[in-house]
């Protein structure tokens, strides 16, 4: 890939106005840092989107701005929940599909996250999938078979061949403090892309995900090989989420 992507997942964190001040910090921080090959994109909570890209329009920022989950429905007696055409009015330009919260917490499972993933992209919005096992699974080393699994179920199923992203996020890392090795990070890499070749996906840009920090981003960058980040409590803070935007830059800078 010629680009790198950063993306910052608040979850269920931050009012609209707490969410509105570190938008304005974000938009600020980053043009003193110009990140010139990465793309950086911010998952607000539901409540949050207009009031992000209302901020992020109006400083005419390139920063871009998806959601954190979308029923598979166009419309309906859906209490509670949003569709797709409702993101797309809002301004909203990704999606992130089968979060692993998503999966355990709501039981969101393999045939949901497909339909989900084809609402996304018919709709005519970029999704970001998540995939990754738990620490059950890698104890029973049964991590690549099953990683690869959750992405055929995936992109099997869709038409077209570009639009999406694939963030490994391995649940045994999230938020854990514990990240995978950059080893074990680069085998699964490897594993993702060629699976997402062989749906059709060679192109697909592959994030790492869990315990991400500005200390340990250019190290799972480089010796990880991944295309950058799906980053959760760091992207809570303007400066360590701008750092870790930073170093995937820098990585890419490199590369070219």
């Amino acid at each position: 890939m010629t680009r790198g992507l950063v993306v910052g997942n608040w979850k269920m964190n931050l009012d609209h106005v707490e969410a509105v001040h570190l938008t304005q910090q974000l938009v600020s921080v980053l043009a003193s840092r110009p990140a010139q090959h990465v793309d950086v994109t911010v998952a607000p909570p539901f409540v949050d989107l207009r009031s992000v890209a209302s901020v992020v329009e109006a400083e005419r920022s390139l920063i871009s701005v998806a959601a954190q989950h979308v029923n598979d429905h166009e419309s309906g007696a859906f209490t509670g929940e949003v569709s797709v055409t409702m993101l797309r009015r809002l301004g909203v330009a990704t999606v992130l599909v089968g979060h692993s919260e998503r999966r355990s917490l709501f039981h969101m499972d393999d045939q949901l996250v497909a339909s989900t993933l084809r609402a996304v992209r018919r709709g005519g919005l970029d999704a970001i999938l998540c995939v990754g096992e738990s620490l059950a699974t890698r104890e029973a080393r049964d991590e690549r078979s099953f990683v690869r699994a959750q992405i055929a179920a995936a992109l099997g199923a869709l038409e077209g061949h570009d639009g999406v992203t694939v963030a490994y996020e391995p649940v045994w890392a999230i938020g854990t403090g514990q990240s995978a090795t950059t080893t074990q990070v680069a085998e699964m890499v490897d594993e993702i892309r060629d699976e997402a070749a062989r749906c059709g996906y060679a192109a697909a840009r592959v994030l790492y995900g869990g315990s991400v920090t500005a200390d340990n981003a250019a190290q799972i960058a480089t010796e990880g090989r991944v295309d950058g980040f799906l980053v959760g409590g760091a992207s809570l803070k303007a400066e360590s989420f701008a750092a870790i935007v930073s170093a995937c830059n820098d990585c890419y800078a490199e590369r070219r």
